[in-house]
């Protein structure tokens, strides 16, 4: 099958266009997040836990 020297040139444009590479990178990075959140899910919930417990007693210490 012999190509045409547009069709080549249409490929080439294709690989150099960057567009929606910033789109796949991000929804890379949600999905990795989403999947650490899933992994440490229990050790997440423990840390955010006390973290509020501890806001919530240095507030009543700083109120009364």
């Amino acid at each position: 099958m012999k190509r045409k020297k547009s069709d080549l040139k249409g490929l080439s444009t294709f690989w150099k266009e960057e567009e929606g590479m910033g789109t796949v990178e991000i929804i890379l990075i949600i999905v990795v997040l989403i999947g650490l959140v899933i992994i440490f899910k229990t050790q997440l919930r423990g840390l955010v836990e006390s973290v509020f417990e501890k806001i919530t007693k240095d507030s009543k210490t700083i109120m009364s």
